[in-house]
């Protein structure tokens, strides 16, 4: 069986060294020294001044949603994972959503500027697979209306935009460690910030409050993680480069052997340094789609409609036209890609993609 994605399990004698230390300290989570340690060894890894470890990455966009005090309207994108919308109704703010780019499948600025109104109090974009958003002309719009920036980031660890690491940009950028991502800590996620005084906030209100044993600075919740988790992370992390240059070949490996396929592949963002986390293709039609996938799954390869539906079909949202969205979340398919997938693997997928173009 070929799965879409299978996560990458470091040594097991790396993770059980850390694991033996817990055994021995008898602390097993709040705020453990693996926590911190990890936090320290991310910040450094990813030239960030701030970053908060938490349970995952949809508690983290919660909590930025939170601690930004919004409470009105967010425009977001149709194209994502149901978390980014999911996690602004949660939190009883209305989601707006802006139409994509064709090319990018991230939001599209000239779609965002359409939706503002006097309700607006902020813009929640996704960078879509890995690939960086238009941050510049974001930032712009951002400051001329008066707009805080959320950057749900979750497929970006080791993606960079202008030199910096993606998770600089923004208010608050957010990501994802889920064991499904090219970087994981099983479960996870953390929370970027410029801003000293928002990472206060949020540090208060992932530990539902607490300022010391007895006290408490405003409401909270339990977004914390434990250090069986920041263990994984801390064993994963040497690895990462070698994760990334693996993805990457794989990569270019499927773009040479797709070549003479009818389908697009996004466009990456100028500037930005992509971290190969996912390989979408974008056939002619539905139909194409379907009878690639059947043909796949005959073989117990699984690809995924990733993302599928347009979120601004949920049926807890307000209805909302978005034809780019829709049209494309119908012709998506991500295909397998993981550490340890190999090139006779890549070959026997990339043919039947071949046989069924030409055959049906």
């Amino acid at each position: 069986m070929i799965p879409v994605t299978k996560p990458f399990l470091p040594p097991q004698a790396a993770y059980q060294s850390l694991i033996d230390g817990v055994w021995q300290r008898n602390w097993l989570t709040n705020n453990g020294p693996l926590v911190n340690e990890l936090e320290l060894k991310l910040k450094q890894h990813l030239g960030l001044p701030h970053l908060l470890f938490v349970g995952n990455g949809t508690i983290a966009l919660q909590l930025a949603i939170k601690a930004l005090g919004l409470k009105g309207d967010i425009i977001t994108t149709p194209f994502s994972y149901v978390a980014t919308t999911s996690s602004i109704v949660w939190e009883n703010c209305r989601p707006v959503f802006a139409d994509i780019d064709p090319h990018s499948l991230n939001i599209d600025p000239d779609g965002i500027e359409s939706v503002i109104t006097p309700e607006t109090e902020a813009i929640l974009a996704t960078h879509c697979f890995g690939n960086a958003c238009a941050i510049d002309r974001i930032a712009e719009l951002a400051q001329r209306h008066g707009l805080k920036v959320i950057y749900d980031a979750a497929h970006c660890f080791g993606t960079t935009y202008k030199d910096q690491s993606i998770f600089s940009y923004g208010d608050i950028s957010t990501v994802s460690f889920h064991a499904t991502k090219l970087y994981h800590t099983v479960e996870g996620g953390a929370i970027c910030t410029p801003d000293a005084e928002l990472l206060k906030t949020m540090a208060y209100m992932r530990n539902f409050g607490h300022d010391g044993p007895e006290r408490f600075h405003g409401v909270g919740i339990n977004g914390k993680n434990s250090e069986f988790h920041a263990a994984m992370g801390l064993a994963v992390l040497p690895h990462v480069e070698e994760i990334l240059e693996q993805r990457k070949t794989q990569c270019l490996r499927y773009d040479n052997l797709l070549e003479n396929m009818r389908i697009e592949r996004p466009a990456i963002t100028a500037g930005c340094g992509y971290n190969y986390a996912y390989y979408p293709v974008l056939f002619e039609s539905e139909d194409l789609l379907l009878k690639v996938e059947a043909a796949l799954k005959r073989r117990e390869i699984f690809p995924r409609r990733y993302f599928y539906p347009s979120l601004s079909s949920l049926e807890y949202v307000p209805n909302q036209d978005t034809p780019v969205c829709d049209d494309i979340a119908k012709r998506v398919l991500c295909l397998p890609l993981y550490h340890t997938l190999s090139e006779a693997e890549q070959r026997m997928i990339a043919r039947i993609l071949l046989r069924v173009q030409r055959y049906g």
